[in-house]
């Protein structure tokens, strides 16, 4: 037997990898809240790449934060808050552009381009997230790096996943694990940085501890991807909100790796993050980081 998305056909076993059953979702294997994230974001990664297309031309602006954002981030936002509203429309949303509307112990949370610099600039990295917080717990998330073809989800207990993103007839997924070629030394591991355009020279605390002791590696997707996918061990997020970790940090603990604030907090929460290939790895990448900021280290 298997569960397919029916509008995608993504088609999973209903026992998942190797064989576990998951503790959350509403049909098996596959939760219709998984279904309804798949085909929210696909549908929504191809609005945004309409977009993309044209992305010269597309009204921009900046933030308050001295960040940029573009009428495609709003279109692309709004797209998945229609979609949701018409499936769940008891359930919280949450979202970058619109902040959050109703209140309830299932919120979805949206980043609808996160790396709008990039995706501004026609660089390919940028991606579309959405993720499902049940009881303060992220039970479901999935990135869509449309410029790419790719698709990544997860869910708890039930694992991670990527995949071609196609757009006609089944997607062949491949489970993924981050722990493979993992190690748990600083200085023998492959590490990468996720700027914030709108950091500050004095923030470049938040990775120089361990740019000290192995160089920071290029990265063709978002790193905390590619450290799920077990193609990085470290990698550092300088500033963030929760829209910008909540599916990062699930695909990355459900590949088997680990996801924290610098100060161990397990939850998305605003500040800078670690994502780790695995847990060894982790604690000794945080430990590295407190050095020398112990102050600043208990005030995250």
């Amino acid at each position: 037997m298997s569960a397919c998305s029916a509008r995608f056909k993504i088609c999973r076993s209903k026992t998942g990898p190797l064989g576990r059953h998951p503790d959350v979702g509403n049909d098996g294997w596959v939760s219709s809240d998984l279904d309804l994230a798949v085909d929210a974001t696909v549908n929504a990664a191809g609005l945004a790449m309409g977009y993309f297309t044209r992305v010269t031309r597309i009204r921009r602006e900046r933030k308050q934060d001295g960040s940029i954002v573009t009428e495609a981030d709003r279109a692309v936002e709004a797209a998945i808050r229609q979609t949701l509203a018409a499936a769940r429309p008891r359930d919280a949303v949450l979202g970058e552009e619109e902040g959050q509307r109703g209140d309830s112990g299932r919120r979805w949370i949206i980043d609808p381009i996160d790396g709008t610099a990039m995706f501004a600039e026609g660089d390919d990295r940028w991606s579309v997230l959405l993720a499902l917080e049940v009881d303060g717990q992220i039970v479901a998330g999935v990135a869509a790096v449309p410029a790419q073809r790719r698709i990544w989800w997860a869910e708890r207990a039930a694992g991670a996943f990527v995949a071609d993103l196609t757009g006609a007839g089944p997607i062949h997924e491949r489970h993924i694990v981050a722990h493979g070629q993992a190690t748990s030394d600083v200085t023998a591991s492959r590490f990468a940085v996720v700027p914030d355009p709108a950091a500050l020279p004095q923030d470049n605390w938040l990775f120089a501890e361990l740019a000290a002791l192995t160089t920071p590696l290029p990265w063709t997707a978002h790193p905390a991807l590619l450290v799920a996918a077990g193609e990085l061990d470290l990698a550092v997020q300088t500033r963030g909100q929760v829209w910008d970790f909540a599916t990062t940090s699930l695909i990355v603990t459900e590949a088997g790796g680990q996801f924290s604030g610098f100060s161990g907090r397990g939850h998305p929460h605003t500040g800078p993050a670690l994502y780790s290939a695995s847990h060894s790895l982790h604690q000794a990448a945080l430990d590295h980081l407190g050095k020398g900021h112990s102050e600043i280290h208990r005030a995250l």
